[in-house]
Order: C-alpha cells, then structure tokens, then sequence
C-alpha cells in the first residue's frame, strides 16, 4: 500500500526527472546546427506546448491542429501575437521570475511576457551575440537607450546590461541623455573594439550635436523614433550614421517583448538568425499559408528558446524572407500599432 507521503516523494521525483529532461532540452537548443536538428526540436516543442499551454492549445483546437497533424515547421500553428496583451501566455508551472513588458506610444494595453527562468533568456542573447560578433569580451559596449531605460520592465535593457557585465570592461556602460559624456568615452577609445547600442532618435540627437572619426566603432541601431523624430528609410538612417560616426559597421537589431532570441543585420537591412529561430512569411490574406522566397508577407516567427511561453508566433510585421535563410523587415501592417522593436520605414 502506497500511503500519502510515499505518493509526495514519488511526484516529487517525478519533477525531478521531468524538470532534468527539460533542462537538457533547453541546451540542445543552442547546440543546432543543421536543418533537420532544427525540424526536430521544433516539433518537439510544439508538441510541449500544446500539452502544456492552454492559450495555445485552445487555438490549436480552434483551427483543429494537433501534433499528429504536424510533420514540419511550416505546419505548426503560430499564436497571434496579440495574445501577448489580453492572455497569460506561459507552457510552465513554475513561479514567474520576470515579467518583461513591452515600450510603445499609447501607454496602454502593453504586451507582457512571462519569464520563468531568466538563464534561458540570458543563454539564448549570449549565444547570439558570441554567433554574430564573436567573444564579448573583446569589447566595450556602450548603449544609448533613453527611452528604454524608462522602462524598468524592458527586455532589451536587461539584455544589454547583462552583456555590458560580461565584458567585465570599466569602460562599458549605459548612458540617458549625457551625450557630452558619451563624446568623451567614445573618443577615448577610438583605438578599442567599441559596439554601441542605441534608439534611432537618441542616436540621431547625438549626431546633431557631434561628429566623429571612429573606424573601430561598431554601432547597432535597435529601431524606434518613439513619436520624437520623423520616420526615414533604413538606407538613409544607416548612411547617416556611417558619416556621422566615420564607421562603416553599422548594424541593426531585430528584437521583441515576446521572443528570447534576436536577428542581426550587419548589411543592406538583410537580418540573419541564430540557429534556433528561423522566420516565414505568411500570406498576409490567409494566416495558415506561406509564400514563396522573394515574396511580401505576414513575418511568422520560430524561436525554440521561446520553450516556456509559446515559440510560434504571428506577428504584425510585413517581411520578405530569401533562400539562404535571411529575411528584410519592410513595416507593419496598416491596423498594427507602434512596436518598441526595430521597425524602420521603408
């Protein structure tokens, strides 16, 4: 006879092995390396998610998908991302750590992402950044994000002062409005590999005031006039900054409140992907079928470090995704509010 403390410790060591499983999942995931360890995980987490989800699984039951129906990524169902705002969109029971809440103009019905485990979160913008521009530790990062830093909930401030501490650099750090104080860092190390993050409008300001000659200065644009500035092209913005910088490593930094992951564009607005997020574009009249590459569309995101909230998401957003994997991020849809990711107008 089983009685009721041996019945606690069994599900207690339940857990255990489950969460165990769990955790060597999460790490395979930032291990891939090809496109079938891609497939794979992917629906292998589909099918977590739609055991463990119940916003997600009852959509999934709205358009009858199951994973018994799902043989490749492209038949996974992607959760409007207006859900983000109106549900609690988690696939754990496990206590919340961080809620990230998204910027935007309107101060109203922002969209919340829940976090369970923040070391997943700081795995997955780790191993990008280290996949993109190599070890961290060769830089002095600098961020420029005004807007961001009034937002004590920002993803992307967590992000950076994460990657600000791991290049255990004095000279790495954040700055609000002193752009005299940036002008002086920034000169004192035009001999250093320096990558400065920075909002488009604050980094615009900051180009009215000085210009600069600093070959050596990577400078990562992450989106967003926030109502301060006139929207312009992506080419024009990044031509701007080449000159008034004297750089031509101008980046961009594609990003939102509801993934884990990143895509970086080092040239020509062209955004690359980690290995464990890959992008679609959706027929912008018809959600569950995609077009071909070259094509205009609805961007749908992959991203498999997403393991505990819902990695399939349908944005708002209008892209064209290309053979090699690469996509362009040409604006939103008509009816889609202003974001706080990187969406220049084109």
């Amino acid at each position: 006879m089983i009685t009721l403390n041996k019945c606690s410790i069994l599900v207690t060591i339940y857990i255990i092995l489950n969460t165990f499983e769990y955790m060597i999942k999460i790490k395979d995931i930032f291990k891939i390396k090809s496109e079938d360890e891609f497939e794979l995980m992917a629906n292998k987490i589909f099918e977590f998610q739609f055991n463990n989800n119940n916003i997600y699984r009852s959509f999934c039951d709205l358009i009858n998908k199951s994973p018994s129906d799902v043989t490749n990524s492209k038949q996974i169902p992607f959760l409007p991302i207006k859900f983000f705002k109106s549900h609690k969109v988690i696939s754990s029971n496990k206590s919340i750590e961080k809620t990230f809440i998204s910027s935007g103009t309107t101060k109203t019905n922002f969209s919340k992402h829940h976090i369970m485990d923040l070391k997943v979160y700081e795995s997955s913008f780790e191993n990008s950044f280290e996949y993109f521009f190599g070890d961290i530790k060769e830089y002095t990062i600098l961020a420029l994000l005004p807007s961001y830093l009034e937002n004590k909930n920002s993803s992307l401030i967590y992000m950076i002062d994460k990657l600000i501490l791991k290049t255990n650099n004095k000279n790495s750090g954040f700055y609000l409005n002193n752009y005299d104080e940036l002008r002086d860092k920034l000169i004192s190390l035009k001999n250093q590999k320096v990558l400065l993050f920075g909002v488009t409008f604050a980094l615009l300001n900051l180009l009215e005031k000085f210009t600069f000659q600093l070959p050596n200065l990577t400078v990562i644009e992450t989106g967003g006039m926030k109502g301060r500035r006139k929207e312009i092209i992506r080419e024009e913005l990044h031509l701007m900054i080449k000159k008034g910088f004297g750089t031509n490593l101008v980046c961009s930094e594609y990003g939102m409140t509801e993934l884990l992951s990143q895509a970086y564009s080092k040239k020509n607005g062209i955004f690359k992907c980690p290995p464990w997020m890959k992008i679609l574009i959706r027929e912008p009249q018809d959600a569950l079928s995609f077009k071909n590459n070259g094509s205009t569309g609805g961007v749908n995101i992959i991203d498999l470090a997403n393991i505990e909230s819902c990695a399939f998401i349908a944005t708002q957003d209008l892209g064209k995704n290309y053979k090699d994997g690469s996509f362009e991020v040409l604006g939103r849809f008509d009816t889609a509010e202003i974001r706080g990711c990187n969406l220049i107008a084109v």
